[in-house]
């Protein structure tokens, strides 16, 4: 059996016999997820910040409410932490530079990504996005922190700023 079969197979024991199934496609994807979510945990390395696409989309693309997420990185662009720093409503949610430089000094983070999402399933920055990552990354330069980019998620897909020319 190849590898790749092997995620949509489940192995059960009971006693001294062995059944193999079918997984359910929720079981697919709840296991597509863990795997997803294995990729962030501490110390993994983000070569691009494409690399965190799948994460971003998979942690805020179907809330309900717009959220901030900062995720920050070491020298080496490894993951310290993903946080979610802002709750809001349908459409907007109010970020404190304040609070994301303190959690960057924190974490000894010297860079970041940032990442919300948009309700509406409409990916595309606002210009209140492009002013609030401006407000961002010039207070995060005071302590050399460095915005490697800004994504917006919304309907399964994301803008990034980085690769519209916005940083």
């Amino acid at each position: 059996m190849s590898e790749k079969r092997e995620v949509f197979r489940r192995v059960e024991t009971d006693g001294p016999c062995t059944a193999i199934r079918e997984l359910t496609p929720d079981e697919v994807i709840g296991e597509a997820k863990r795997i997803i979510k294995a990729r962030f945990r501490r110390g993994r390395r983000i070569a691009q910040p494409r690399d965190a696409e799948d994460y971003l989309i998979l942690t805020l693309g179907d809330r309900e409410q717009e959220v901030f997420s900062c995720l920050y990185l070491d020298q080496r662009h490894r993951v310290i932490s993903c946080d979610l720093m802002a709750f809001g409503t349908l459409a907007e949610a109010r970020v404190y530079p304040r609070e994301i430089v303190k959690r960057a000094i924190l974490y000894n983070a010297s860079s970041i990504i940032f990442a919300h999402n948009h309700p509406s399933g409409v990916a595309e920055p606002s210009k209140d996005d492009e002013a609030l990552t401006r407000r961002l990354s010039d207070a995060l330069r005071l302590i050399d922190v460095r915005v490697l980019d800004h994504f917006v998620v919304g309907g399964g897909e994301t803008v990034t700023f980085a690769e519209r020319g916005l940083l």
